[in-house]
């Protein structure tokens, strides 16, 4: 079975601002788009955005998978947040990845290296 990926919401950010290394944007164009329904809140709620840049940003978000906060993942999040001091969108995004067995894609690595089972990826190191 192919290993599924979650996209954090600054990897989403910097690949439309243009500013991942070629092999991060390899990797995002090879892998289905998928999300935690946190991301498209953070994504699409930009402040003061645009409505040219929130145009593609849309577009993406029409065509990723994006995986609800459901029970099952709102069960991980409390675990997560009894064990670990973490913003609440980080809980739950980490409790995405895990509920659903995926690796996160995400620059901001020191935010999860502590939580149990957790893998992450940081695009600016491949």
């Amino acid at each position: 079975m192919e290993q599924g990926y979650l996209i954090d919401t600054n990897v989403i950010i910097d690949n439309f601002a243009n500013k991942l290394p070629q092999k991060a944007k390899e990797l995002l164009n090879s892998v289905e788009p998928v999300v935690s329904a946190v991301t498209k809140i953070e994504v699409l709620g930009w402040l003061n955005a645009t409505k040219e840049q929130l145009i593609p940003l849309y577009s993406f978000m029409e065509i990723a998978n994006i995986l609800p906060i459901d029970n099952a993942v709102i069960e991980k999040t409390i675990l997560v947040r009894q064990t670990q001091k973490i913003a609440l969108g980080d809980a739950i995004i980490a409790a995405t990845t895990l509920v659903h067995g995926l690796v996160l894609i995400s620059r901001n690595t020191s935010d999860f290296k502590n939580i149990k089972g957790m893998k992450v990826i940081d695009p600016y190191s491949l």
